[in-house]
C-alpha cells in the first residue's frame, strides 16, 4: 500500500471510529431513531471513501504491476472477487 493511502485510509477510519462511538452513545440516550440512522448512513458513506481510496490506490500499484508481470488471469480474478463481495 501506498504511504499515502495508508495514511489517509488510516486518519478516516479514526474518523470512522469516532462517530461509531457517537452514535453509540445517541443510541444509549435513546435519541430520535430518524437522526440515528442519518449518523450510520454517514459512517457508511465514509467506509465507502476508504474503500474507494485503498482501491484506488490497488489499481493503481499492484493491478500495473500484476498486468506488467503477465498475471492478467489472477489479477482479473481478484478485481471480480471484489466486484462480487461489494453487493453482498
Amino acid at each position: 500500500m501506498l504511504p499515502e493511502v495508508k495514511e489517509e485510509a488510516l486518519k478516516r477510519l479514526n474518523y470512522v471510529e469516532g462517530h461509531l462511538q457517537g452514535i453509540r452513545r445517541m443510541i444509549d440516550q435513546e435519541h430520535y431513531c430518524v437522526d440515528v440512522l442519518k449518523q450510520t448512513y454517514a459512517v457508511r458513506q465514509a467506509i465507502r471513501k476508504v474503500e474507494a481510496l485503498i482501491l484506488e490506490g490497488h489499481l493503481h500499484t499492484h493491478v500495473l504491476e500484476g498486468v506488467r508481470d503477465g498475471h492478467d488471469s489472477q489479477v482479473l480474478g481478484e478485481l471480480m472477487d471484489l466486484y462480487n463481495l461489494r453487493d453482498r
